[in-house]
């Protein structure tokens, strides 16, 4: 239904446009008495083959909604009804920014992708905190957190300490979002020196925490593997506990979409289709470096279940959906988990 009616009439909407008036519609149906839970039923699945014990917490299923999508904590409790195992917020930057230009937000459909250079916009970390305090209990949300484009890199560390310290109380896990694409000069930050900066004093603050939340690190698929290696070596040597495989990619390789497109698109993160092998590449690499003791996140290009299953057949431990759910609509979820439920129940994965 959503791909044959839905689809193609918000696809004659600008992309953002269309983010807007999809939250506009399920915070007004959420409000019909009755409704949450009769979704929840609809698009849920209570397996327990599907629960995993990972980073100390308890995830009902391993399939969670990818950072971008609720930037400013803003929905999260009514998409948790959607079946996700978990929800990750943000990038939260300490004080709201309005992002890049317009229009930031690009289809193509041809290649089931999308490019975005949306840069951090959100309406910062008070905000975010504001609304982190209502959250529902069972339902894991994880923070993402980056620096004010304004911020030069020399300072970088200063805007991750300030987001990881204020958003403490109310998130279950972290994720030091180095590696966007869409933020001038960002990606210098996943340089061993810069990179093992911010990482020592995120541990040293978490060491003074009464309770100790994982952090985990998300990753350019654009890396190479010294780069990949110097990143392991630095969640190894300050306590870091898994990463996140892989962020948006500048490459614009195999596209079958016109070039001429492409070009009047201009720069931003693609994602998507096109990121799924690169993706799943990049987790089979860090599995076998780090002989599948480091929890992997994997994300990108997971437009399927069958797209879901490889990236757990290459070492992820969870998974995350942002450009599939929006191709796909919220149907995915489930056909996923149901896909892995089989797997593990015929022992083709763990």
């Amino acid at each position: 239904m959503y791909k044959r009616f839905i689809r193609p009439f918000l696809f004659l909407i600008h992309p953002e446009t269309v983010h807007h008036i999809i939250v506009f519609i399920v915070r007004f149906v959420f409000r019909i008495p009755g409704l949450k839970p009769l979704l929840g039923k609809i698009y849920g699945i209570n397996d327990k083959r599907l629960n995993r014990e990972l980073l100390g917490l308890h995830f009902t299923n391993p399939v969670g909604l990818a950072a971008g999508f609720d930037k400013n904590a803003s929905f999260f409790k009514e998409f948790g009804a959607f079946g996700f195992g978990f929800i990750e917020i943000g990038t939260v930057t300490p004080l709201g920014q309005p992002g890049n230009p317009k229009p930031r937000l690009f289809r193509i459909p041809r290649d089931l992708g999308l490019i975005n250079r949306m840069g951090f916009n959100n309406l910062g970390l008070d905000e975010a905190i504001r609304k982190l305090r209502n959250k529902p209990e069972g339902l894991i949300i994880g923070g993402n957190i980056g620096k004010n484009t304004a911020t030069p890199n020399e300072k970088a560390v200063d805007d991750y300490a300030r987001c990881f310290e204020g958003l403490y109380p109310v998130v279950d896990y972290f994720v030091v979002n180095v590696s966007c694409p869409n933020i001038s000069d960002l990606s210098e930050l996943q340089d061993k020196e810069m990179l093992k900066g911010i990482l020592i004093r995120l541990s040293d603050m978490r060491s003074s925490m009464a309770r100790k939340k994982p952090i985990l690190v998300k990753i350019s698929p654009d890396l190479n593997s010294d780069q990949i290696d110097d990143v392991l070596e630095l969640i190894s040597l300050t306590g870091m506990d898994g990463i996140v495989a892989t962020n948006t990619t500048i490459q614009r390789e195999n596209l079958t979409s016109g070039t001429e497109m492409i070009k009047k698109i201009g720069q931003g993160g693609l994602s998507g289709k096109p990121l799924r092998q690169r993706s799943t590449e990049i987790i089979k690499y860090i599995t076998e470096k780090t002989k599948g003791n480091l929890t992997i996140i994997g994300v990108g290009g997971i437009m399927s279940p069958e797209d879901a299953v490889e990236k757990i057949q290459a070492g992820a431990g969870l998974l995350q959906i942002y450009t599939g759910f929006i191709y796909e609509g919220p149907g995915i979820v489930k056909r996923i988990n149901k896909a892995l439920s089989e797997k593990i129940h015929n022992h083709h994965i763990g």
